[in-house]
C-alpha cells in the first residue's frame, strides 16, 4: 500500500483464501510469492492474552478463542495451517508488504497496538469498531488507523478527523468519487473490501482509490493493466 496520493494504486491480499486457508501463514507467504504490496488479517485474543491470528471468535470446531488459553487451541508444535500467532504472522511477512491488522476481539487494542509497536515494518490498524479506534488515537497509538464501513458515510473526512483515523475502508459497493475527494483531501487512504470482480476494480481504479484488498490478485492485477 502506499500514503502517496500520486502513486499507482496498490493491492491489499487477504491470503489468497482461494488457493489456501485465509488467516494462515502459508497463505500470507503465497500472496507475497504472488507480489502482495499489502496483507489484511483479522485477529482476537486468547484467554492467556496471546493476539493470534483468525476470522471468527471462535474455531470451526466451536471453541471459544477467548475462552481457552493458545496450548488449548493448538497441538505443540502447531502445523502450518493451525492457529497463527499475530507474533509469528510478524516474522513471516518481516517488512515485505504493509500489514493490515483488523481487531475483531472486544478489548484487546491495547495488546495489538503493543505488538506492533517493536515491529520494523510497515503496519496498520482497522476495525469496524470506530469507538475502539478513537481510544488507541488517544492513546497515542504510532500506527496508522483505520476505520471499516459498510454503508455510505455523508462526511468522510469529518468521520476520520473524529475518531484519529488516516485510512478508510469501505465495502466496495459504497464506494463514491466524492467519499474519496473528502477522504484524500485530508491525506486518509482509501481502501475498499473485498474487491474479486474486474469490473468492480476498474470502476474503483477510475475513482482513485489508493489501494484494494482482495482475494485474487492475479485477476485483479490484470484487470487493473487494462483499466
Amino acid at each position: 500500500m502506499t500514503t502517496d496520493q500520486s502513486a499507482p494504486m496498490r493491492i491489499a491480499h487477504r491470503g489468497m483464501p482461494r488457493r489456501e486457508p485465509e488467516n494462515t501463514i502459508p497463505g500470507f507467504a503465497l500472496a507475497l510469492a504472488s507480489g502482495a504490496q499489502g496483507i489484511e488479517l483479522d485477529v482476537h485474543a486468547t484467554r492467556d492474552d496471546v493476539i493470534v491470528v483468525h476470522h471468527d471468535e471462535d474455531l470451526a470446531d466451536g471453541r471459544s478463542i477467548r475462552r481457552a488459553a493458545l496450548a488449548d487451541l493448538r497441538p505443540n508444535p502447531p502445523a502450518a495451517h493451525d492457529l497463527p500467532t499475530l507474533a509469528e504472522v510478524l516474522d513471516a511477512v518481516d517488512g515485505k508488504a504493509e500489514l493490515f491488522v483488523e481487531i475483531k476481539g472486544a478489548g484487546i487494542e491495547q495488546l495489538v497496538a503493543r505488538l506492533l509497536e517493536g515491529y520494523a515494518g510497515a503496519a496498520a490498524i482497522h476495525s469496524f469498531d470506530h469507538a475502539m479506534i478513537g481510544r488507541l488515537a488517544a492513546s497515542g497509538c504510532k500506527q496508522r488507523l483505520g476505520l471499516l464501513v459498510e454503508t455510505d458515510v455523508p462526511d468522510a473526512a469529518a468521520l476520520l478527523r473524529f475518531h484519529g483515523a488516516r485510512d478508510l475502508w469501505p465495502r466496495h459497493s459504497v464506494v463514491t468519487e466524492r467519499m474519496v475527494r473528502e477522504a484524500q483531501a485530508i491525506g486518509a487512504r482509501v481502501i475498499p473490501w473485498t474487491v474479486n470482480d474486474a469490473s468492480d476494480a476498474r470502476r474503483l481504479a477510475s475513482l482513485g482509490v489508493d489501494g484494494i484488498c482482495t482475494d485474487d490478485v492475479a485477476a485483479l492485477a490484470a484487470a487493473l493493466r487494462e483499466a
